[in-house]
């Protein structure tokens, strides 16, 4: 036997739901339950109608042997019970009184007279009871509810025989069966219509939502959706749409603007080393060439340092940095740091450090730290002070410098991409303005904070915050999620 491939059976399994979309089978759920429900409860009400009906003929029965049976006993004459039975007889029951020898004295009708209705003999004061098919003596074949009661006279022992048909009742039962039967596809119908266009009208603003999102693209992300206001999952879909539309025009804007920074970055040293090679090229002697190697090279190496810095943001802001997660003696890479900046610095620096300890990459906590050092170097008028203490549960690095603090308004966007706060300076003096940036993305990235603000004597401050660590085995690489600066 020929076997179906898998992705054949999935694609009649996708066209199959595609052809029963949502609104066919949301109608098909609805009738089915429906229909199971009016079933089920169609079942139980039957049977509760049934044994009520039962109920009512078998209390109907026994009261009728127990008036007859008072009748006797308060007249003590059978004449008067007789005459009882036959005035006050009715059609579908049948009434007989028995003596103790099981003959029949009277009956409620002259076909009851014959021969007894039942085989039920009881004692005096007790109750029989039993359920016939038919009664053939009177040439009925209903189905018959009897009752036996004895009682006695006087001296003498009788039986009040009481059968009373249950037809009734089942023509009853089976004429309510029909009418649920016949009012039920009525009803399915209805569910079936309601649902359709309930479901209909839902899918309706759907339809229009995804309409309006599929016009929306990447010449006019600015576009929203339309809100219905339903008060409803239509509402909130709606509002998602446009919160998720916002996002994706924020980032487009931010990597537009990104795009730009950088090429406008890259345009002066690639325009730098393009004319030095020109002029270069252009005199034969090669001294030009002597003379402008210098420069090149500069330009050369501030490229890569932007190429470097560029990537490095880049891997923040996609899915994190690699970075080990590992014990690290904070004060000895502070340590490390001041001594590089001593070395290379027209500025006093001066450290105050304690030890300390904490989890993460020493190779990145450097460099968030040369970033912020070499930021204060660019902007200290003589001193620079680094200061590592402990405090609220974490350690902190404070790094001052008797510069101008940065205004409180751009205390945040100072940590933005290519962000300079004094437009007036040289780029060879102010930087590539990506250095806070990628501090930031690798501070988030360690669980911690970086944030610009000044000291109580009114210089600048940047204080780095990091969590303590933990006593534990040493972990593995991981991939750091890290919080993306904003644009």
């Amino acid at each position: 036997m020929q076997q179906v491939p898998s992705d054949a059976r999935a694609s009649r399994s996708r066209r199959r739901r595609t052809r029963w979309g949502v609104r066919k089978r949301s109608t098909a759920a609805a009738v089915a339950v429906v229909a199971v429900a009016l079933l089920a409860g169609g079942l139980v009400l039957l049977a509760l109608l049934e044994t009520s009906l039962t109920a009512s003929t078998e209390s109907a029965a026994r009261q009728r042997t127990q008036d007859v049976i008072a009748q006797l006993v308060v007249d003590q004459d059978i004449e008067d019970a007789i005459e009882y039975i036959t005035s006050t007889g009715h059609a579908g029951q049948y009434v007989q009184l028995l003596d103790a020898s099981g003959t029949v004295i009277v009956g409620s009708e002259p076909k009851a007279v014959d021969r007894p209705l039942s085989g039920l003999r009881p004692e005096p004061g007790y109750m029989l009871f039993q359920r016939v098919s038919s009664l053939p003596n009177i040439g009925n074949n209903d189905d018959f509810h009897v009752v036996a009661t004895g009682a006695r006279v006087g001296r003498q022992h009788v039986v009040v025989i009481v059968a009373t048909s249950v037809q009734l009742q089942a023509d009853t039962v089976f004429t309510v069966a029909w009418l649920m039967l016949g009012a039920a596809p009525l009803l399915l119908a209805v569910v079936a219509f309601s649902v359709w266009l309930l479901v209909g009208r839902s899918l309706r603003q759907v339809e229009k939502i995804r309409g309006q999102v599929a016009r929306i693209n990447a010449e006019r992300l600015d576009g929203r959706v339309e809100v219905p206001p339903t008060k409803d999952e239509l509402e909130a879909l709606a509002l998602t749409m446009n919160t998720m539309l916002e996002r994706l025009q924020a980032s487009d804007r931010e990597q537009r603007q990104f795009v730009s920074d950088a090429s406008h970055e890259l345009r002066s040293p690639l325009a730098t080393l393009s004319a030095g090679v020109e002029i270069a090229a252009a005199d034969p002697s090669g001294t030009m060439w002597l003379q402008l190697k210098d420069d090149l090279a500069g330009e050369t190496a501030r490229m890569r340092y932007l190429v470097d810095d560029l990537l490095t943001l880049a891997r923040t802001n996609d899915a994190g940095p690699t970075m080990e997660d590992a014990d690290v003696d904070l004060d000895d890479v502070v340590d490390q740091e001041v001594r590089r900046l001593r070395a290379i610095s027209r500025h006093s620096v001066n450290a105050d450090l304690i030890p300390v300890k904490i989890k993460g990459d020493a190779r990145r906590l450097a460099q968030v730290l040369r970033n912020v050092l070499d930021n204060a170097e660019r902007h200290a008028l003589s001193r620079i002070r680094v200061s590592l203490y402990a405090a609220g549960g974490g350690a902190v690095v404070a790094v001052d410098d008797d510069g101008d603090p940065i205004p409180e308004a751009d205390r945040e966007r100072v940590f933005e991409r290519f962000v300079r706060l004094d437009e007036s300076r040289s780029r060879e003096g102010g930087g590539s303005g990506l250095g806070l940036a990628i501090a930031a993305g690798i501070m988030a990235a360690h669980d911690g904070a970086i944030r610009a603000t000044e000291t109580p004597t009114g210089e600048c401050r940047f204080e780095m915050t990091f969590p303590l660590a933990e006593p534990s085995a040493p972990a593995p690489v991981r991939r750091a999620a890290v919080a993306r600066p904003r644009a």
